[in-house]
């Protein structure tokens, strides 16, 4: 995933959360909001809860390939931060994938009818 797609800074982070919309499914938490941008960009949260930094590191890679390889789920001009769950280590890299799909669908829903 290339650096301009990725949101960096803590203040991006904190307009997000503070001001965006969330969904969440047993799995992952997602938030998005409006950038004024014209790419997409995603960040990545994974708490120290789920364990040393190997174990966060490999569900934030798990988290940007499925990100990277279905791009076309996410609409342009929007942050998206996605936030793991207890838990998530334990699935399938196939039902993490089903479970991204299935939040990015229903919040670009979302978003379409309240024109954020």
């Amino acid at each position: 995933m290339q650096k301009k797609c990725l949101v960096r800074k803590n203040r991006d982070y904190c307009k997000v959360y503070n001001k965006g919309i969330s969904l969440a499914n047993r799995h992952m938490v997602i938030f998005t909001r409006k950038n004024n941008l014209n790419i997409k960009r995603f960040g990545f949260s994974v708490s120290k809860k789920m364990g040393k930094a190997v174990r966060r590191n490999f569900i934030r890679r798990r988290f940007k390939e499925i990100s990277r390889l279905n791009n076309n789920w996410f609409l342009n001009g929007y942050d998206y931060i996605f936030i793991a769950r207890k838990g998530i280590d334990e699935i399938s890299y196939k039902s993490l994938e089903n479970s991204m799909e299935n939040l990015a669908y229903r919040i670009s829903k979302q978003m379409t009818r309240k024109n954020l």
